[in-house]
């Protein structure tokens, strides 16, 4: 207990001096985040002016794009200060503050995803009560859940965490994440493990069970059913499936990445391996459900024209 200290900066190791390729790097992330913002927004905008899309499909494809923004903020904004700088210190509290938005994505994320498999298999399995189970105001309570539980629960990790006697103070990642940051605890840390199993077990395994289980559910129905029925069917689904696949394996390279000694991986494949996490979803979410679903394509292809149509009037 000696040792015990609250220090007021973390440093975050996995940073690579790439000397002046830093400012072309800043650019690229720079553009990248851009590219995130506008397609989310995108997707947002559209569905929201759009009454014909106000349906409980669209609405939780409008969710997964604010919590694509609230996600990437929460990590590029700190990430383009630490791109520019010698020094990756950052203090305290932003550090608390950045586990606390990041995780909160995460949760966000796969509980949505959780929630639009169950409106996918009643689609699908139960299309005549679709309309009486799937209800506006069943909707307003799934989204509600889907944001309070995770906000509760991480908060409850990372102020158990916040309280823990660190005696360190280094950080292997390019951004704050709460089990590197426990580990540097000089006590025992039994209750963090326990309480963030219980969160990871709520928010990561139950979310993925339930998907697997719609799924099989709705691959044992399609079975039964003409072709014409599957490929609506994959076409109504496939776009969930991308998105799910794809962020379940960018979740899993992080708790991997989490459990390993990085320095002992090639720094660029750790930092690669670290960004997919925050970075690949919110690129890729806007994009599988913009050109995979046909009424979101046809909105955004018709916005396109007429802004081009405009400018050529104005010409």
């Amino acid at each position: 207990m000696e040792n015990a200290t609250h220090p007021s900066y973390f440093n975050l190791t996995m940073f690579v001096n790439i000397g002046n390729y830093r400012y072309p790097t800043f650019v690229l992330c720079l553009l990248l985040y851009a590219l995130i913002i506008s397609a989310n927004l995108v997707i947002i905008l559209i569905i929201s002016r759009e009454k014909t899309l106000h349906e409980p499909m669209y609405i939780f494809i409008m969710c997964l794009s604010i919590n694509s923004l609230w996600g990437s903020a929460g990590f590029f904004f700190r990430f383009f200060k630490d791109l520019l700088s010698d020094t990756h210190l950052i203090p305290r509290s932003a550090c608390f503050f950045q586990i606390y938005v990041i995780y909160t994505y995460a949760s966000y994320e796969l509980t949505l995803l959780g929630i639009m498999a169950y409106d996918r298999y009643v689609a699908v399995c139960q299309p005549l009560h679709y309309h009486s189970k799937v209800t506006s105001k069943l909707v307003s309570k799934l989204v509600a859940f889907a944001w309070i539980f995770p906000a509760f629960s991480v908060a409850v990790c990372v102020y158990l965490a916040s309280r823990l006697p660190l005696c360190g103070n280094k950080i292997p990642k390019i951004f704050c994440a709460n089990w590197p940051v426990v580990k540097l605890s000089c006590v025992s840390t039994v209750i963090n493990n326990l309480v963030g199993m219980l969160v990871t077990a709520c928010t990561v395994f139950l979310p993925l069970a339930f998907v697997l289980y719609t799924y099989a559910r709705i691959f044992l129905v399609c079975r039964k059913r003409s072709s014409e029925f599957r490929g609506k069917v994959i076409q109504s689904c496939l776009p969930h499936v991308i998105t799910f696949v794809n962020y379940s394996i960018t979740v899993f390279c992080d708790i991997a990445l989490s459990r390993i000694d990085l320095e002992a991986l090639n720094p660029f494949l750790a930092v690669i391996l670290s960004l997919e996490f925050v970075v690949i979803p919110p690129i890729v979410n806007p994009l599988v459900y913009g050109l995979k679903l046909p009424e979101i394509r046809k909105l955004i292809l018709r916005m396109l024209s007429c802004s081009k149509s405009d400018k050529q009037t104005k010409r």
